[in-house]
């Protein structure tokens, strides 16, 4: 039987409408009855339509639930990361233990690290883990032009994961605040500016000030640039643990390929070990990418099954996009074949057996790319190998100067790779500067040590492809007929040089 919260809406109309045609009765006007309602009723839907922050806020509250069953043994590639989780979420779970050695339970932990790495995973885990309430929200939720609106949300975030938790019956709950930067920004002792008070208000709450303590809270908050956040925040007391969450390394990426085929047919045959090596610098999101986009590939040719040439075209797309059908003509492609030449034959002269493929399929903004053999994963470079680095990267636009006599604007991207080397040259203390602050450099200074590196390490650049001049035109056939060139037919086609210019020439460099 409905009872009288149903039929409200009914009574209410119905009582207007008796008011409305009783003031007209008695000559009074009902247009101001009608104004207020009006506005009463535009300011319960703006209400409604404010409070609705992902976990239910201010009015469009969700069903209590239980966080999703996920664990971390459904996380690959962050296994560090998951053991300094693991022991902070003891604290939550031992709750007799800590309480015999006088441990003060974990307010916060911050999770800090690259985009795509994972960080809302173990969040949902952490929850899943310590059997609590689960919440979650983004720092740009708070941000508000109205005075007040952000702080009245984080209110409302805590209470909402206080009243998910006893719904629950659980004894904790987890919040989880992505990208909380947007209101933990450094405050620069100005006016009071909206999102001042909303981070007062954070740092209220995650006190203890306020609020029901019977249920305990756990804020993990998770951002990529961790030097913006205000110190306030960082303090022990608050964020109590701060978690590095970083790319994972070779054996981690094995790990999250395996994770994302288990609902995937490989052919036999198929290595993942190899997808791993040739994904370095891959976070987790692209790797999940990879795997769905060889899926795609396997679906577009009527296969059942994912070969593995759709993982190499899976990677080869989310590394520089989608292979576009865009025409050039001749000329263009000729001088996109010498540029990606150029780069191969520099891979091949500093790194022998490095060059896996050349080809002249535009794939993104891309005319034309060159494949390289998978790399061990290093952290740490010397002098040499960064050097080397920015000469394969100039190797295109040398090889145009030498073959054309001038450079194309295609030569862009290549150099702002190499200025990027070059800037972890000089910080590294590797330059002629020696060891400096970055910021004790002026404009000026920063200019001149970048063009004087840059300019000598082109001028050696030239002199290794100058070696191979003739070697740029019979590689040009094959690769405007083909459009692709193998690795293995690059270097038969350097080594019938029986004197070994190119060798010589590195060495003398």
């Amino acid at each position: 039987m409905r009872n009288f919260k149903s039929y409200r809406k009914e009574i209410a109309i119905g009582f207007l409408s008796v008011l409305a045609i009783f003031l007209l009765y008695a000559g009074v006007s009902p247009m101001p009855l009608v104004a207020v309602g009006v506005l009463a009723s535009a300011a319960f839907l703006m209400t409604k339509s404010r409070g609705g922050l992902a976990v239910g806020a201010a009015g469009g509250k969700r069903p209590a639930k239980a966080p999703s069953p996920l664990s971390f043994e459904d996380i690959g590639g962050q296994e560090q990361a998951k053991k300094e989780l693991i022991e902070a979420l003891d604290f939550m779970v031992k709750r007799e233990e800590i309480r015999k050695l006088g441990i003060r339970p974990l307010k916060g932990i911050l999770l800090t690290g690259p985009p795509g790495t994972g960080k809302t995973l173990l969040a949902k885990a952490a929850a899943h883990r310590t059997k609590s309430a689960f919440v979650a929200a983004s720092g740009s939720e708070f941000v508000e032009m109205y005075v007040g609106v952000g702080a009245s949300r984080i209110r409302d975030l805590f209470k909402e994961a206080r009243n998910q938790a006893v719904k629950l019956k659980r004894g904790s709950a987890v919040i989880f605040i992505d990208e909380i930067d947007g209101i933990g920004g450094k405050r620069d002792g100005g006016q009071q500016r909206e999102y001042d008070q909303t981070l007062n208000q954070l740092l209220t709450e995650m006190d203890g000030i306020q609020g029901d303590e019977s249920v305990r809270i756990l804020l993990i908050a998770a951002t990529n640039r961790k030097e913006l956040l205000d110190p306030a925040l960082l303090r022990p007391g608050r964020f109590d643990r701060h978690i590095q969450v970083d790319l994972p390394d070779k054996k981690g990426r094995e790990h999250i390929l395996r994770l994302h085929a288990r609902n995937k047919p490989l052919e036999d045959g198929v290595s993942l070990e190899r997808v791993a090596e040739e994904t370095f610098g891959f976070s987790g999101a692209q790797l999940e990418s990879v795997m769905n986009e060889a899926a795609i590939y396997a679906m577009r040719d009527d296969r059942d099954q994912v070969s593995q040439a759709d993982l190499t075209q899976a990677i080869d797309k989310v590394m520089m996009g989608e292979r576009t059908d865009r025409e050039t003509t001749r000329e263009e492609r000729e001088r996109v074949a010498m540029h990606e030449l150029g780069h191969a034959f520099m891979a091949e002269t500093l790194r022998p057996g490095s060059v896996a493929q050349v080809s002249l399929t535009p794939r993104g903004q891309a005319l034309g790319y060159v494949r390289h053999h998978p790399r061990k994963d290093s952290y740490l470079y010397t002098k040499q190998a960064l050097e080397d680095q920015i000469m394969i990267a100039l190797g295109g636009a040398a090889a145009e100067e030498l073959i054309y006599g001038g450079r194309s604007t295609g030569s862009r991207g290549d150099f702002e790779q190499a200025t990027g080397i070059v800037r972890t040259l000089i910080e590294s203390g590797m330059s002629e500067l020696g060891i400096v602050h970055p910021e004790a450099l002026t404009q000026v200074e920063w200019a001149r040590e970048n063009a004087s590196i840059l300019d000598g390490l082109m001028d050696r650049t030239r002199q290794h492809l100058a070696v191979n001049k003739d070697k740029f035109y019979e590689m040009l056939d094959v690769l405007a007929k083909e459009e692709t060139l193998s690795g293995d037919r690059l270097r038969e086609c350097l080594a019938q040089d029986a004197g070994g210019g190119a060798s010589s020439a590195h060495a003398a460099s």
